[in-house]
């Protein structure tokens, strides 16, 4: 596998002004007027984007290879959902110690050896933010789960060919989900 960077050649859109239109505990809504340099000011155009927090996920997987999976209620799509433990990365922390505190909050869970599978764009088009992906080999039960005040969690040990084919099937669907399993599986082969 190549590790050249790709030469990107398109021009990129300068910020002229930015407004923070609207504010939420998890996002904040902002207003970028941008521009092309090469196009001048009659091209300049308000871009709306959501201002969040880093992102981590972590694929977890215990010393008998089976994948330790969060099954929760997604208020967006509003309906219940199989992935891996995640969360947001708080102010001061690095994105392994919140992968680390997000994985023994959500699942009880510690791993012993853990690994980078790098970042991801959440969604690039409207969102400032990266999900940084974590491995977390040999992960064994600590203690009981520690959720927020709205999460309910069912915690699932599934083999990893099970995993694998609940990924391949759509059953786990959850875009991040499916990136870091594309990442591990392009370590391990």
């Amino acid at each position: 596998m190549s590790q050249k960077t790709f030469p990107f050649t398109i021009e990129p859109w300068l910020v002229t002004d930015e407004n923070k239109e609207y504010k939420t505990p998890i996002f904040n809504l902002l207003r970028r007027n941008m521009r092309l340099e090469a196009e001048g000011e009659s091209n300049e155009a308000a871009f709306y984007v959501l201002e969040a927090p880093q992102w981590v996920n972590v694929l977890p997987i215990t010393e008998e290879e089976e994948v330790v999976l969060v099954e929760q209620y997604r208020y967006g799509i509003e309906q219940p959902t199989l992935e891996i433990p995640g969360g947001m990365v708080d102010p001061g922390e690095s994105a392994r110690e919140a992968a680390e505190r997000e994985l023994l909050e959500e699942t009880g869970y510690q791993g012993n050896r853990w690994q980078g599978l790098g970042k991801v764009s959440a969604n690039p088009a409207i969102m400032t933010n990266y999900a940084h992906l974590f491995l977390a080999e040999g992960c064994s039960y600590e203690q009981a789960i520690s959720p927020d005040e709205h999460e309910r969690f069912h915690i699932h040990k599934l083999p990893m060919e099970a995993f694998l084919g609940h990924v391949a099937d759509g059953t786990i669907h959850h875009s991040i989900v499916v990136a870091a399993v594309a990442k591990y599986l392009l370590i391990k082969n």
